[in-house]
């Protein structure tokens, strides 16, 4: 086999890649100058026949020539793709307005949550917060639940079975838990609030529900440092703005385990300005929650000595904070995962 045959192929072949103008020509052509049935794959199978001179002079000048057809198999394929493609369909017009990506929602207590921190924080609070999963100890005894205390019963608790374990274990009733949690390892002075999800063993309807949210602020200080006065004036402070208008805030004397003396809280009717209204049913109050100053023997369950502090809890539903809020006249709605309930928000 000459030299010059191996070199004219060569020529050919680049020839071919070139005018190549379809893929299914070009795979003709790979198939011609480069296959297995090949002129040049045939000529290096001879190889074993020639000598060894032959084979130096051969050999690399057939690899040398498969090199060059395949770049320019390679080129030939890239062009004829290029030339192919239907550029007018990939156009981006770049002047269209662009598509928003989804975007979720705040869950309307979240808004809440949020917005309660914010005004606390503002008031030089610290948010604290405690487990879902309570023992009887923090959730009852130590808050000065006596034994025989309605709140134990089974109605009105989801208690955990906990054989083998030292005490029962309960999903916490309300948030008033994390004042024990906190003072254990805190030293007054203080003021704290802990927003967070409470259950309660109950039929659910408008008004009530066994998963709720409920707010709690704490207020520690040496004795006489901290009064009932000082109570409403933060509460008072924080409906004025959480409203956005003058909010009076009420007391009546009422019963809580973990306070004395304790109270009822109202405030004036948001909507009406406490002139009276459906939303009131024409009183002019709205009753929020419970308050009252903290129980020395709650202190002496956190380790404090009795008598040397002195200080104030309160708290309320926030399902109902945002019920008046946003005007939403069902509890249940905020737990059933409509999500076009959610999208409002």
């Amino acid at each position: 086999m000459s030299t010059e045959r191996i070199v004219e192929i060569g020529e050919e072949g680049k020839k071919a890649f070139a005018s190549a103008d379809s893929e299914e020509s070009l795979r003709e052509l790979e198939v011609r100058f480069l296959g297995r049935k090949s002129e040049l794959t045939g000529i290096l199978k001879g190889l074993k026949d020639l000598s060894p001179d032959e084979k130096r002079e051969v050999g690399p000048l057939v690899q040398g020539v498969r090199t060059v057809l395949a770049e320019a198999s390679a080129s030939a394929k890239e062009r004829v793709q290029r030339e192919s493609r239907d550029w007018e369909a990939e156009r981006i017009d770049v002047t269209a307005p662009g598509m928003a990506d989804p975007l979720g929602h705040l869950h309307p207590v979240t808004s809440i949550i949020n917005e309660v921190e914010d005004i606390f924080t503002g008031l030089g609070f610290e948010v604290a917060d405690g487990p879902d999963l309570e023992s009887d100890f923090y959730n009852f005894e130590a808050l000065n639940f006596p034994a025989d205390h309605p709140a134990r019963d089974m109605q009105d608790t989801f208690f955990i079975e906990s054989d083998g374990l030292d005490q029962r274990y309960l999903l916490r009733t309300h948030t008033s838990p994390v004042q024990i949690r906190y003072m254990e390892t805190h030293t007054p002075p203080f003021r704290i609030i802990v927003p967070g999800r409470t259950f309660r063993n109950e039929s659910t309807d408008a008004t009530h529900e066994h998963t709720f949210h409920q707010f709690e602020s704490l207020v520690v200080g040496e004795r006489g440092d901290v009064t009932v006065g000082h109570l409403k004036y933060v509460a008072e402070s924080f409906f004025s703005e959480f409203f956005g208008r003058a909010v009076t805030v009420r007391l009546r004397p009422s019963y809580f385990p973990f306070v004395e003396p304790g109270f009822e809280f109202d405030i004036s009717c948001v909507f009406c300005g406490g002139d009276g209204c459906p939303s009131c049913k024409g009183v002019g109050w709205i009753e929020i929650g419970g308050a009252g100053m903290v129980q020395q023997k709650v202190f002496e369950a956190a380790g404090y000595p009795r008598g040397k502090y002195q200080g104030f809890a309160w708290g309320f539903g926030l399902e109902r904070l945002a019920m008046m809020k946003y005007r939403i006249p069902d509890t249940r709605s905020f737990m059933g995962g409509d999500l076009r309930f959610i999208r409002q928000f």
